[in-house]
């Protein structure tokens, strides 16, 4: 078959439609413009009256698509996004035309919403990104696929165009089921996981005030399923019968639930060090860490979670990308203070 596309100008496309075509015109369309577009977005257009079939406007996104149709549709220009560009400093390992990957640093918040409309990710890469962003559902605005809590540290990334972001949000959707996606977190606990590999299968909902979320019955009805496998890497203050006063654990998300890692750590019985939701109850345990330990630990003012591995599918090339981070500077003198006590007690 021949190419369909004659360029009229730069938002617009015309078509001619071929003698096998067949289906709804917003299906056809998404299909014949090879995912530039979503389904979705399209059928809006439609819907708002951006497709022209034989020279009649046409706005019904489910009418017929018929052989030698010839069918003008235009793609507006990307809207300016609502969130405005702020000149945030970005710690970017990779960036082309579809994705960044960066470091986000804790005590940044990832999306705009009630209570931060300004000072976040998202405002730094509209600002960063700037024309490269083709736009998000026809908004000039970076696609957010995957979100970290405002105090957790690591690898993210972010598509930059429409096809970068259905592609990525598949592969999360996914996760990593039948891709190479991976997600991979470093957390320091209290105490020691009985098992030093194992995997928790609990699922998640919501708590009881809302913000928080919590384990629940597979039948209650907000049960979301939540599995994450860990592995124990290091063991600071071991005592002879095999318990530790921390460790630092190894986690790979499975599911990628609000909260997951810091819930599933409480369940087992080993909240995160810093933890202010879900650890508080253990804030005392850090009278039993030496004094220079002890100091740290209590100067710890965030969940002690780095997300410091992200692999993933590039969306237009197919290869597979592979980033890795190393604990930020806070967490890093948290990991020190720990092992320097456990060097200050071997015999």
């Amino acid at each position: 078959m021949t190419d369909p596309f004659k360029e009229a100008e730069a938002t617009r496309k015309v078509l001619t439609a071929p003698e096998d075509a067949e289906g709804r015109i917003d299906a056809w369309l998404a299909a014949t413009l090879a995912g530039d577009y979503s389904r979705s977005r399209i059928k809006a257009l439609i819907e708002e009256g951006a497709a022209v079939v034989n020279g009649t406007v046409m706005t019904e996104p489910k009418r017929k698509v018929h052989p030698g149709d010839v069918i003008e549709f235009t793609m507006p220009a990307p809207r300016d996004p609502e969130p405005k560009g702020e000149d945030i400093p970005l710690d970017v390992l990779y960036e082309d035309d579809d994705v960044i990957v960066l470091v986000k640093p804790a005590g940044l918040v990832v999306h705009p919403a009630v209570g931060n409309w300004t000072g976040t990710l998202v405002n730094a890469l509209i600002y960063h990104c700037g024309e490269s962003l083709s736009g998000i559902g026809g908004v000039r605005r970076p696609g957010i696929v995957h979100r970290l809590d405002k105090e957790t540290s690591g690898v993210m990334v972010v598509a930059k165009n429409d096809l970068a972001h259905r592609h990525l949000s598949d592969q999360f959707a996914d996760h990593g089921r039948t891709g190479p996606l991976e997600r991979a977190y470093q957390a320091v606990v209290w105490g020691r996981p009985r098992q030093l590999r194992g995997t928790v299968d609990a699922p998640l909902g919501r708590g009881a005030d809302r913000t928080k979320r919590a384990v629940k019955r597979e039948d209650a009805d907000d049960a979301r399923e939540a599995i994450t496998h860990y592995e124990v890497v290091e063991r600071y203050g071991e005592t002879e019968d095999g318990t530790s006063l921390a460790s630092l654990v190894e986690c790979h998300l499975e599911t990628g639930r609000t909260h997951q890692i810091r819930v599933h750590m409480a369940h087992i019985g080993h909240p995160l060090i810093g933890d202010p939701e879900y650890g508080a109850a253990f804030k005392t345990k850090a009278n039993r860490l030496p004094d220079e330990a002890r100091k740290v630990v209590n100067g710890f003012r965030r969940q002690a979670l780095h997300a410091f591995l992200l692999q993933f599918e590039h969306p237009s090339t197919g290869e597979t990308m592979h980033f890795e981070a190393p604990p930020p500077a806070d967490m890093e003198r948290l990991l020190k203070a720990l092992r320097i006590m456990d060097e200050a007690t071997d015999p």
